[in-house]
Formats: structure tokens, sequence, C-alpha cells
């Protein structure tokens, strides 16, 4: 017997976080997030992003034994910026069995459907912001931070309901033999250093002493370089703030820079180290013994992730983007980095995969958004 019920306490919701524990128990790939973190980033009260959204959580039981969970999501400001009636699903989760998934996306599709919406998409925990979408290719080494993981299985469960491609995300792969080919870095310095003095391009890194500042000239950059992208929705101010509190632990400086096209914010990109492989053995907690494991883990850490990278659309035909990834690569090397993925890069942005192709990056993984229209 199968039923459905609702998070609707505290103890509830420690079964949803906790429950990836019991499908990837013995999975040498998965990575456990902290519990603290997936609690707070679930906290209405404490997550800027539910002042414009709305989730509900469901777990599903099989004969009295927890056997997955799923998130519905109503998010109003993706709603208000594209004009459309699309709801969400995430955090989805299960186990091997086709009743158990068919009834935990018929539940999210039903809650959004009852919130006046006509399409759901997924998955993203809780929005393209976050971690998001599926990985249906490239299960043979763990994700970086930040990105998502789950059995193989997991794919057929979300089609065989019915769910349709919506768009795939690509992972590259930048290997450390790359980032020592003095001939590509050779080219790549000749490149950067004629873009900046054809465009007049200076850049620099984060002034972590005047973060408040320097998030906001983030936000400006980001709300515009991205505001054309497939699914992107803009972050609020507070959102920012919550972002740049939650990862000041983990930034590099010398990998988060700024460019400026004759004295204006023109670019940004952000690269993290790969925290996953302090996490991997924190197994979820930070005591008693977490927060030493990530001091001394965070200065061994070999990989790194380009996350961000984008210029506003005025100077975008100016390759700032070769400059940022020589930067890049450069001030990895000289922190002791070995080889970078760049991720998440959307199947139809041809401009950066091209310029990712072009170093000798290839794609290694392969995730995937879905989406199901409810009429």
């Amino acid at each position: 017997m199968i039923k459905i019920r609702k998070v609707e306490n505290e103890k509830d919701r420690m079964e949803f976080i906790k429950f990836p524990w019991e499908i990837y128990k013995g999975d040498a790939h998965w990575v456990p997030p902290l519990i603290f973190d997936v609690r707070k980033n679930l906290n209405p009260d404490k997550n800027p992003f539910f002042k414009h959204a709305e989730a509900a959580l469901f777990l599903a039981e099989k004969n009295g034994k927890l056997a997955g969970r799923i998130a519905a999501i109503k998010n109003d400001n993706h709603t208000d910026f594209h004009k459309d009636k699309a709801g969400f699903f995430g955090f989805f989760e299960t186990i091997d069995d086709e009743d158990v998934s068919d009834l935990l996306l018929d539940t999210a599709c039903e809650w959004v459907k009852d919130k006046g919406l006509n399409e759901i998409i997924g998955p993203v925990n809780p929005s393209t912001n976050d971690e998001c979408g599926l990985l249906v290719d490239g299960f043979d080494s763990s994700p970086v931070f930040l990105m998502t993981y789950n059995p193989r299985h997991y794919q057929n469960k979300i089609e065989n309901f019915g769910f349709e491609k919506a768009k795939d995300l690509y992972a590259y792969y930048i290997p450390a033999e790359v980032i020592n080919d003095q001939k590509v870095m050779s080219k790549l310095e000749r490149m950067s250093e004629l873009i900046k003095k054809r465009s007049d391009v200076k850049t620099y890194n984060i002034n972590m002493k005047d973060l408040n500042n320097e998030v906001r000239k983030i936000e400006e950059i980001y709300n515009s370089a991205w505001e054309n992208n497939w699914g992107f929705v803009p972050l609020t101010t507070a959102e920012f703030d919550y972002m740049a509190e939650s990862l000041k632990m983990v930034v590099d400086p010398d990998l988060v820079m700024f460019a400026e096209v004759a004295g204006k914010p023109a670019g940004f990109t952000l690269s993290l180290p790969d925290f996953n492989q302090v996490l991997k053995k924190m197994n979820g907690r930070l005591l008693p013994f977490g927060f030493l494991k990530i001091l001394t883990g965070k200065k061994k850490i070999d990989f790194l992730r380009v996350i961000i990278m984008g210029v506003k659309p005025e100077y975008q035909k100016k390759a700032i983007d070769s400059v940022f990834y020589l930067e890049t690569i450069k001030n990895g090397n000289k922190n002791g980095y070995t080889g970078a993925e760049i991720s998440w890069v959307l199947e139809d942005n041809m401009p950066m995969r091209m310029t990712a192709e072009k170093l000798g990056a290839y794609i290694y993984k392969t995730y995937r958004i879905y989406r199901k229209n409810l009429i």
C-alpha cells in the first residue's frame, strides 16, 4: 500500500531532508548535502526565495516505510517575468518503484494545477537559480559543487509519467593537459591582450572587504547579462545577499572577477573550488568535527567549477569571456587547481559552447529539465 502525506511539522521536514541517505546508501559518487544548509534553504522564514514563492513538500510511504519525496513549487517571480503559468517540481527522490514515482509526480502536478497553473517544469531545487536538472549522462563520477546527482532510473520514471525534455544543460570538463598546454595559453594570452586594447577592457578581482557593494555590482550585471537566457528568473536583492552569505566561506577571491569597459561594469565571472571534495567526507554534519574538516579540507581542493560567466548584452560581442577564461586558468594554476568543470551551459548557447570547445573542453555530463502540460 502506497500513500502520500504532506510535510506538516519539523519531524516530517527532517524525514524529507534525510531521505536521500536511504536512496544513496553505498553509492560512491553521491555527495551528502549539509543537513543544516538544506534545512535553511527549505525554511520560508530564512530563505528570501519564499517571499515571492511557495512550496509544498510531500513524502511517499510504501507499506509504512518511507519510499520517496517531492516538492511542488509556485514561483511568482518566474510567472511575472515569463508571463506564463508554469509551476515546478523538485527535490525528487524515489525508490525504484514506478507506482511510487507516479504517485509523487501526480501529487506535484495536482498541487501545481490547483494553484491555477497549466504547466509543470523540473527538477529544480527550488528554482533555476539553484541546483537544477536531472543527470541523464555522466554517472561515472561525483557531481561538483552545487550540481545534482541521481540514480539512472529516475529518467525513465519521469519520462514514463509523460514529461518531455524542455532543455538539456551541459557540464564541460577542462582536463589538466589543456590548462598546462603552452600553445593554448599563448593563444589565449594574445587574444586577451588584443581584446583589452581594442575594447578598453579591464578586469579585477572581487574585494571581499567591501562585499556589500561588490554584491550590488554582481546583481546589476547578473540580472542584465542573463535576462534573455532560457529559464532565467531575476534574483531579488535579498536573494543575492542570502547567496553571498551562503557562499562566503567557500569563495576563492582570486576566482571571482569583474570586467569593465571604458570604466563601466560590463561582466562578471565566478568560479568556486569544488567544495564537494570536502562535503563527501562530512556525511551532512557540521558537528562534532565538520568545521575542522572544512578548514583543513578546503586547502586540499584541486578542482574548480566555472559557475557563472556573463557579460551585459551591449558588450557581448567583445569576446570578454576569453579574457575571463585566461585569468581564471592563470589564477587557478597559481592556487593549485589541476582541472575544472564549466557548468551548466544551455545546449543552444552556441557562443559559450564554442568558446569552451576551442579551449579543449568537452561535454562529460548532461542534465535535463523536463516539462509537462497540465491542460
